[in-house]
């Protein structure tokens, strides 16, 4: 079973990804900003950072950075979850160190799909 920190200032859809994730058979964690998501994962590093980019205090793309800047932190995937479409946009997301980028609204198949795939061990 995987650890799944999920990062997302909106409480509904913060409450159906941890909903999808743990029909999934992971073990979720959530926060509601960038700045608690980056306590959390520091507390306990989880397998995968799911979060949102346009949050309060600190951005998904502020916690990216942080991540893959932090030593304990920096081989965990992140995955921005974002209405964000614009290329500029996932090419930021992307530069920022994230493994995936998936744009809202998004399908349960297609996130489960992208989560798998995130957390497949990299072949070196």
């Amino acid at each position: 079973m995987s650890h799944i920190l999920v990062v997302e200032d909106d409480a509904d859809i913060r409450d159906y990804l941890s909903f999808r994730l743990e029909l999934d058979g992971h073990r979720v964690t959530t926060a509601t900003d960038g700045l608690e998501g980056l306590s959390a994962a520091q507390a306990e590093p989880p397998d995968l950072i799911l979060c949102d980019w346009m949050m309060p205090r600190m951005t998904g793309l502020e916690l990216c950075l942080q991540v893959s800047d932090d030593p304990e932190l920096g081989g965990t995937p992140v995955i921005m979850l974002t209405a964000r479409s614009q290329e500029i946009d996932v090419e930021r997301g992307f530069a920022a160190g994230a493994a995936d980028y998936l744009i809202k609204p998004f399908s349960a198949v297609e996130l489960s799909s992208r989560v798998a795939r995130a957390l497949r061990p990299r072949s070196r």
